[in-house]
C-alpha cells in the first residue's frame, strides 16, 4: 500500500485537507495491515508559500513511512519560489537565501527536497514507533470527516485503527465510528473495564435511539449557539477563566442533568454556559463527550488556556503533552523521542510536559540539552486542569514560524 502525504494549500485547495493529514494517513494504513504499508507520495502542486512542500516530506518522514516517493521527475526539476512568507527572514527551518546558494542559481523542487531530507538525516533513525490516542475509523466509515487532522493541529496526536482497539486505556471516538454495529456494546466493554472514552458531539447524535442512553443521558440540540469566553473546572462555585476567542463559535447544545453529568470545559454565550467537554462517569470508567463547532477550523479559534485544559483531560494518561496555541503539532514516539512542530506564521511559545522520569530534554539537531522544571500534580476540581496523580516536568521554548525541534527525553 501507498498514501498520498501531498495534502497542498489547506485552505485555498478543493480538497481542505489539514497538513496532519500527511502524518495521520501513513499511522492509519500501517494499522490496517502492518508492515505492508510501502510509503507515502508526495507531489509539487498547490502550494502558496515553500515551507508546505518542506513540511509534506517532513510529515512523510515523521509518520515512519518505509520510503518516499516523489512526484514527478519532470516537476522536480522546475523552478522553486518562495511564495507568499510573511515570516521571511526569520530563523525558520527552510532559510530561502540558503536553498538559493544551495542551488547556485534558481532553486528546483529538487533544491528543496534535498535541503528539507538533509535536516532530518541526524535524528530520523533515531525515532522509535509513533504513539498516540487510539481513535477508531472503520473501514468506509463516513461522518466529521477528516476531523482526527484538525486534533492533530491543536496538539493532540492521534493513532488511528480500522477496528476498535480494545487494549488501549484511552479511545477517541468521532461520528465516523457509527457504521460499527457492535460499537455501544463495545464502548461499555471499554467503560467497564475502568478505562476512559471520549466521544465528540456528532458521535453522540449519531448514535441517539441506538442505545448510547444506557451510557450516558444527553440530549443532542443542533440549534446553534454562538460562545465567545471559555471558562474551565466543574462543581459548586468553580470557575477559571480560559480566554476569550477572538471571534464567535458557532457549536451544537448538549443539554444534560445537573450533578449527573459535568462540564469541565464550557463557552458562554449571553450569560449562559454550554459544554465543550461534558465529564460523566459509566460503571469503573470516565466518559468524555467534546462538543464540535460546526466548522472544524474553529477549533483553531479556542484560546490557547481553554486548548491547554483541553489536551490535559484527553491526554492525562499520556506520556507527555504541550501547552501552545493551535496549530502545533505534537509527534510522540514509544522510545522517548518526539517532534514539536509549528504549522503557524508566527512564532510561538510552547511548553512540553513530560513525566518527572525525565529531567532533560536534548535536541537532537543541535545536541543542546533543555533542564526541565518540576510542576506539582493539580489536584481537586477547581482547576481548570485535569486532576493528576504524577508530578510533571515542564520544558519552555519558542517554536520560530513553520518549523519543528526534535527531542530525546534524557535523565
Amino acid at each position: 500500500m501507498y498514501a498520498g502525504t501531498e495534502t497542498r494549500d489547506p485552505v485555498e485547495t478543493d480538497q481542505n485537507l489539514q497538513q496532519y493529514e500527511g502524518y495521520n494517513i501513513v499511522r492509519y494504513f500501517e494499522n490496517i495491515d502492518p508492515g505492508k504499508m510501502g510509503g507515502g507520495w508526495v507531489d509539487t502542486y498547490d502550494i502558496r508559500y515553500i515551507d508546505r512542500y518542506s513540511e509534506q516530506l517532513c510529515l512523510t518522514v515523521f509518520a515512519k513511512a518505509k520510503e518516499m516517493t516523489l512526484f514527478n521527475y519532470i516537476d522536480l526539476l522546475k523552478e522553486a519560489k518562495a511564495g507568499e512568507r510573511p515570516w521571511n527572514g526569520q530563523a525558520t527551518d527552510v532559510q530561502w537565501d540558503k536553498i538559493v546558494e544551495r542551488a547556485k542559481g534558481q532553486p528546483t523542487f529538487a533544491t528543496v527536497a534535498g535541503d528539507a531530507l538533509d535536516q532530518v538525516k541526524p535524528f530520523i533513525d533515531k525515532l522509535g514507533q509513533p504513539i498516540g490516542i487510539a481513535s477508531y475509523r472503520p473501514y468506509h466509515g463516513v461522518g466529521e470527516d477528516f476531523l482526527h487532522n484538525f486534533f492533530g493541529m491543536i496538539g493532540i496526536p492521534i493513532n488511528l485503527y480500522p477496528t476498535f482497539p480494545k487494549d488501549q486505556d484511552v479511545v477517541l471516538l468521532t461520528e465516523g465510528a457509527k457504521s460499527d454495529p457492535e460499537l455501544v456494546s463495545e464502548m461499555k466493554a471499554h467503560l467497564n473495564a475502568g478505562k476512559t472514552l471520549v466521544i465528540t458531539s456528532g458521535l453522540l447524535h449519531a448514535l441517539e435511539g441506538k442505545g448510547i442512553e444506557d451510557i450516558v443521558e444527553l440530549r443532542y440540540s443542533p440549534q446553534p449557539v454562538a460562545v465567545t469566553s471559555f471558562i474551565g473546572a466543574f462543581g459548586p462555585g468553580a470557575g477559571t477563566d480560559l480566554g476569550k476567542a477572538e471571534k464567535p463559535i458557532l457549536i451544537p447544545q448538549l443539554r444534560f442533568f445537573t450533578n449527573d453529568a459535568w462540564p469541565v470545559i464550557r463557552g458562554v454565550a449571553d450569560d449562559n454556559a454550554f459544554p465543550i467537554l461534558l465529564m460523566d462517569k459509566y460503571a469503573a470508567g470516565s466518559l468524555f463527550v467534546l462538543t464540535i463547532p460546526d466548522n472544524f477550523a474553529d477549533l483553531y479559534e479556542l484560546p490557547e488556556s481553554t486548548l491547554n485544559a483541553l489536551r490535559s483531560y484527553v491526554l492525562q494518561n499520556f506520556p507527555l503533552r504541550i501547552d501552545a496555541p493551535a496549530k502545533v503539532g505534537l509527534f510522540a514516539y514509544d522510545n522517548g523521542t518526539l517532534i514539536v512542530e509549528s504549522f503557524r506564521d508566527e512564532p510561538s511559545e510552547v511548553t512540553v510536559l513530560t513525566a518527572a522520569d525525565y529531567s532533560h530534554l536534548k535536541n537532537m539537531q543541535t545536541g543542546e540539552v533543555l533542564n526541565g522544571t518540576m510542576e506539582a500534580p493539580h489536584q481537586g476540581r477547581t482547576s481548570a486542569q485535569a486532576p493528576t496523580r504524577r508530578q510533571q516536568i515542564s520544558f519552555k521554548m519558542i517554536l520560530p514560524p513553520h518549523s519543528y525541534v526534535a527531542f530525546q527525553e534524557t535523565r
